[in-house]
């Protein structure tokens, strides 16, 4: 016998409804089809199930056709971790093969893809120097990088490109292939890099000029804003690894453009990363559509898989 005062609730006069008649948001057609060999990338990617991410990554892939269809804009910005894991061919072969019209980096991303066209390697093993104090102290990439940030302002020109044209200078030809800031600028995209002040080793290094950083973000970013214009009516924008500096940026040059006075809606978001942040969420998936029709999405996995994948699926659609 219960010693408590409150009894449970008598469930026998609960109503119930037909299962048929209930319904349900997942149903048997939804379901995944076992792939055959042989049978292709395209019917394996229709044999995913027709849920969730695997859902979104079909309608991500849709958008970008009908964007190449329509000559709109489908821009690309990428964290560091995106060169470090030796994306950049493929994403220069997207932009030859007009899948990226433009990037965006931030600083990390393009340190990592400088060093790659100067020696063929990058990512120095923190824990190892850091103690020491010699962390972020090389030679060439802090020399270079600054001087391509002097050159910009002397010019009027963006980070990116004084990056590109530095390279095609002093790059290694054994290695200048596989550099996304050299062959992009080779391509004529665009390319702007978006630098936190103190982020970023070149920073640290004698030769610094902050007002030549500073002029050549800020230029990159207004050339960001135009590029970002073109999304209207169909374009895309992918964010690719950055939780913060990025999307960041992304929000603001939506704002700029619309301040401005320029059309900018219908187009479709993207982020990918391995997780999911708030700032992307937010800045890059949800907010620019309010209002403004378009849709965004959020797609989990690591980078040296989804990107190759994304890629394949759109060559098999050309």
């Amino acid at each position: 016998m219960s010693k408590y005062k409150q009894k449970p609730l008598d469930f026998s006069k609960l109503k119930t409804v037909p299962l048929h008649a209930r319904g349900g948001k997942v149903r048997v057609a939804h379901f995944a089809t076992p792939y055959r060999q042989g049978a292709g990338l395209m019917s394996w990617l229709d044999g995913l199930p027709k849920l969730l991410a695997a859902d979104s990554l079909r309608a991500v892939a849709d958008a970008m056709v009908k964007a190449r269809r329509k000559n709109r804009a489908i821009v690309w910005g990428i964290g560091g971790h995106v060169i470090k894991c030796g994306l950049a061919p493929v994403l220069v072969d997207l932009m030859r093969r007009g899948w990226a019209t433009a990037f965006a980096m931030n600083g990390a991303a393009a340190i990592h893809d400088f060093e790659i066209a100067l020696a063929g390697q990058t990512s120095e093993d923190v824990e190892a120097v850091l103690p020491d104090g010699s962390f972020g102290s090389a030679e060439e990439t802090g020399r270079e990088m600054n001087q391509a940030y002097r050159e910009a302002m002397a010019a009027g020109a963006g980070a990116g490109e004084a990056l590109g044209r530095l390279l095609n200078q002093t790059s290694d030809p054994r290695y200048s292939a596989s550099s996304l800031l050299l062959e992009a600028w080779h391509h004529g995209a665009p390319v702007t890099v978006h630098i936190a002040v103190g982020t970023d080793t070149p920073h640290t290094h004698p030769h610094a000029d902050p007002a030549a950083i500073g002029h050549a973000t800020h230029t990159d970013f207004r050339l960001f804003c135009s590029v970002i214009r073109g999304l209207n009516g169909g374009g895309v924008f992918l964010n690719v690894g950055s939780a913060v500096v990025l999307p960041e940026v992304f929000l603001k040059a939506v704002s700029a453009v619309r301040n401005l006075g320029y059309p900018l809606a219908r187009f479709t978001t993207a982020n990918f990363d391995f997780l999911q942040h708030y700032r992307p969420k937010v800045n890059v998936v949800d907010r620019p559509h309010a209002g403004a029709g378009g849709k965004g999405y959020s797609i989990t996995g690591h980078h040296e898989i989804m990107i190759p994948l994304l890629a394949a699926i759109l060559a098999e659609q050309e």
